[in-house]
């Protein structure tokens, strides 16, 4: 096999072309962002048994000390997103950042503690109605803590629970000062205001980001890849990369750069690691 650098996949935007190279001309003032589910780990039935890609620890282990930082941005509890991608402790990755719940949460590497504001009042209302809701449906439930998750996946027709559910889900989170998170087959009820693009927006601030380079698969995705239009427009360059499905279209219209899900983002992060030396 040859050692040889792989080329990168040629972005199919202007902005996204500019983004590219702007990472690999100034690799030390880039932010590399990445979603969890979907994009460093394969999407499964059970998101407890949600596992990072076996190779993604070793893509951003090389690719992280080459560039200004690497932050895992996952409406997940920071410490179940570090737990289930075996971010703790990895050499190469002491300055890594998850910005759980949306950004609620934040895990730092170097201290390995979670720092977050009070959970919203609401989600403990609406966990104690949701099993009457969901009775018969099939569905499956997961508490995030500071919000709760309703997978229609494991429901015998899967797309019709989640359509039936949409509207009856919207209004229990209204009434309780929440909103409704659509997904890949799950409904997310979660307090408003905060998301992933304004986590990401905030930690490309906080560091001064040259360039930001975003990856996701979903729905949940859209605001990051609107905070990087918007990082765009006001002169830092971006890049927004899709780890691919057949499930979430719009991603894929938006997206300067599409690959085959998480094997593909990490084959992205490898690739790239190599081609900045």
């Amino acid at each position: 096999m040859s050692d040889a650098v792989q080329p990168l996949p040629v972005p199919v935007t202007q902005a996204g072309r500019d983004g590219l190279a702007a990472l690999l001309a100034r690799p030390g003032e880039a932010l590399v962002a990445l979603d969890f589910d979907g994009t460093l780990a394969p999407i499964v039935a059970d998101p407890e048994l949600a596992r990072a890609h076996p190779e993604a620890l070793g893509a951003l282990s090389a690719l992280a000390p080459k560039v200004a930082a690497v932050a895992v941005v996952t409406g997940r509890p920071a410490e179940v997103a570090v737990r289930n991608g075996g971010f703790a402790d990895v050499p190469g990755l002491e300055h890594l950042v998850v910005l759980g719940h949306y950004g609620a949460e934040r895990w730092d590497a170097r201290s390995g503690k979670v720092s977050a504001p009070d959970p919203h009042p609401g989600v403990g209302a609406v966990r104690a109605e949701l099993p009457a809701l969901l009775e018969g449906t099939g569905t499956w439930v997961e508490d995030k803590g500071r919000a709760v998750a309703v997978h229609t996946r494991r429901a015998p027709d899967p797309q019709a629970a989640f359509d039936a559910l949409r509207e009856p889900l919207t209004a229990l989170a209204a009434r309780h000062g929440l909103i409704v998170e659509p997904g890949r087959m799950v409904l997310e009820l979660r307090p408003p205001g905060v998301d992933k693009g304004v986590a990401l927006t905030g930690f490309a601030r906080e560091i001064g980001a040259g360039s930001v380079l975003y990856g996701g698969d979903d729905l949940g995705d859209l605001p990051a890849f609107s905070a990087v239009d918007e990082l765009r427009a006001h002169g830092t360059p971006g890049l927004l990369l899709c780890s691919g499905s057949d499930e979430v279209s719009e991603l894929r219209r938006r997206a300067d750069v599409v690959v085959d899900g998480p094997e593909g983002v990490v084959r992205f992060l490898r690739d790239l690691a190599d081609r900045l030396g």
